[in-house]
């Protein structure tokens, strides 16, 4: 069985038609998705973003459970224009696998290896994407894999952490990250977002670029997945 990690279902949807034979389970409150892909087990869970949900939700998820790989997957944000929008990055900091142990070929996919960070809040500014750069070495930000991770040595499953860039310094962000997402309660708040920008609309084509942007790494993302499952031995 492999267990694919999402912070968010509007992270894993594209990945999602790939599986066979879905099932949704509630086990003790955590929800989930089972399906095949090459006749491999393979089940879905989304994590939230941040540490504190992310923390509480890993737990309970691997709790008396055993998968003989976790994937941590999403999205990521560059700290440098090194990688581009659409890039995939494997943290080798955090991978205890290497894809060529899982069999994968990606010769036709831009990846890169390259430490990845997890941050308490997402980065908006570019100074302070060059401040975390320089202090941290890291290519790119998240806000779960370090979670994952701690979570993965504790119960010893193998972990490949495999993320796609979706904003650099010269790509960011349509508009503060406070208003295009809320941490607290785990949602977009459509009302907040169509309020920014109704008082900015010289934005707007900007947040069309970014919705169009997000639909086009996701899919990036979800091919790369297919990939690393196909490729098993």
């Amino acid at each position: 069985m492999i267990a694919v990690t999402f912070a968010l279902p509007a992270e894993s949807s594209d990945f999602l038609r790939h599986l066979r034979n879905q099932s949704r389970t509630d086990r003790s409150g955590i929800r989930t998705i089972r399906g095949t892909i090459e006749d491999r087990a393979v089940e879905v869970f989304h994590t939230g973003v941040g540490e504190k949900v992310c923390h509480q939700r890993v737990a309970e998820f691997l709790q008396d459970q055993q998968f003989d790989l976790l994937i941590s997957s999403g999205f990521a944000g560059a700290l440098n224009d090194k990688l581009q929008i659409g890039d995939l990055l494997l943290a080798k900091n955090f991978s205890t696998v290497e894809l060529t142990e899982v069999g994968s070929s990606f010769s036709r996919l831009p990846i890169h290896e390259a430490d990845l960070l997890t941050v308490r809040a997402l980065i908006d500014s570019n100074d302070e994407r060059n401040k975390i750069a320089r202090t941290s070495g890291a290519a790119a930000v998240d806000m779960e894999t370090e979670f994952i991770a701690r979570a993965c040595a504790e119960h010893g499953i193998p972990l490949l952490s495999l993320r796609v860039i979706t904003d650099t310094p010269s790509e960011p962000f349509p508009a503060p990250p406070n208003v295009l997402f809320d941490i607290e309660q785990q949602q977009t708040r459509f009302l907040t977002v169509a309020t920014f920008f109704i008082a900015r609309p010289n934005r707007v084509p900007q947040l069309i670029q970014f919705a169009r942007r997000i639909a086009r790494v996701r899919k990036i993302l979800a091919s790369a997945l297919f990939d690393v499952m196909r490729g098993m031995g």
